[in-house]
């Protein structure tokens, strides 16, 4: 199947949606480059998946235009907008084979049968399910359906390929297999994905950048790295995988490093621009490191619990800052609960942030 090398750029300009009195979405900006996996990320009703909708031209918008490719279709209705969209639930036909699924949308738009079927079968080769066009979808594993859903939407040649949640229904490692493949795939054929999920390992795997939202608008935009160790707030700390929030102060800044007091352990920190007093302190599990009692300069705990997880182990501590929860190497020493330690915390992985 013939496919464009470059996506079309996504841009959106004080886009906004309401619903009455009700805010789904407050107007925002975002550009989306060519080319470019970026997924919208965020809990339940923080307003991802109408951002996506509005992009598709399923929801009107309220406020604000979208680009496309440099064309504005904030007007145009779905169908002319040029994108193709891969549902949660993947909405296959079940009477239809699955080479009939694939070319539904090519006849849709007046193509001739043979002329589809033929642009169905290269689209399955793309998504790795040659000779299988004339399999029912009920005689696919849930991968598989996925994978059809995705060649339904590839042959229609979008400038824009939408994602929404669409690895919810799969087993955690069919997840880990199928978010691998759309990633190579984006990568082979360089059309531009949004993507939709709730899932914070999902989003860490397949963007080039994720965009953090909270009550109807964006929290943080940036790549995957940025936004697990440089996070602008508490909020995208602990949103991005696991996270120990506690509270501390900053005694003095000097030459962009913090002096950070916590009880009786005093971190260097990068200072993030801010000043001396009260800050909010970010611990990743993976920064605690746990060391014998009466080690000087860090914060005594005791182990709560101690869990044994292969090829590490995972402990709650008490300290007198809040209970943290770690994760160590070194599964084969496993503390007991009771024991008395000391944590020292790496500069990796613990951050000043604002609340």
């Amino acid at each position: 199947m013939s496919v464009k090398k470059s996506g079309a750029e996504v841009r959106l300009t004080g886009v906004g949606k309401r619903y009455g009195k009700v805010t789904a979405v407050k107007p925002l900006d975002l550009v989306i480059a060519p080319g470019s996996i970026v997924t919208l990320l965020g809990p339940s009703g923080c307003g991802k998946t109408t951002l996506l909708r509005m992009i598709a031209g399923l929801e009107r918008v309220s406020d604000g235009r979208i680009m496309i490719g440099g064309r504005d279709v904030t007007d145009l209705s779905a169908g002319e907008r040029n994108v193709s969209m891969v549902f949660q639930s993947y909405a296959l036909f079940p009477h239809m084979s699955v080479r009939e699924n694939v070319a539904f949308g090519l006849i849709s738009e007046g193509m001739a049968k043979a002329s589809a079927h033929a642009k169905a079968d290269e689209a399955l080769v793309t998504v790795g399910l040659k000779g299988l066009g004339d399999r029912l979808p009920s005689e696919m594993s849930g991968g598989q359906q996925q994978r059809v859903a995705v060649a339904r939407a590839l042959v229609l040649k979008p400038d824009v390929l939408l994602f929404d949640e669409p690895l919810s229904n799969l087993d955690a490692r069919l997840r880990r297999s199928m978010r691998e493949e759309i990633r190579d795939l984006q990568q082979r054929l360089g059309v531009t994905v949004v993507y939709v999920t709730h899932d914070q390992s999902e989003a860490l795997a397949v963007s080039d950048v994720i965009v953090v939202m909270k009550a109807a608008e964006i929290a943080q935009a940036g790549t995957p790295r940025t936004l697990y160790e440089e996070p602008a707030n508490v909020f995208v700390a602990t949103f991005m995988g696991e996270a120990n929030n506690v509270k501390g102060t900053i005694e003095a800044v000097k030459d962009g490093r913090a002096s950070v007091r916590l009880d009786t352990a005093l971190l260097s920190l990068p200072a993030r621009d801010l000043t001396p007093g009260p800050v909010d302190v970010v611990i990743r599990p993976e920064a605690i490191r746990l060391h014998p009692a009466g080690t000087p300069n860090g914060l005594p705990a005791t182990v709560a619990t101690a869990t044994y997880m292969g090829a590490h182990a995972e402990y709650n501590l008490e300290t007198l800052v809040g209970r943290l929860f770690a994760i160590a190497p070194e599964a084969d020493a496993l503390r007991k609960p009771g024991d008395a330690v000391v944590l020292i915390l790496a500069e990796r992985g613990t951050m000043v942030v604002k609340p």
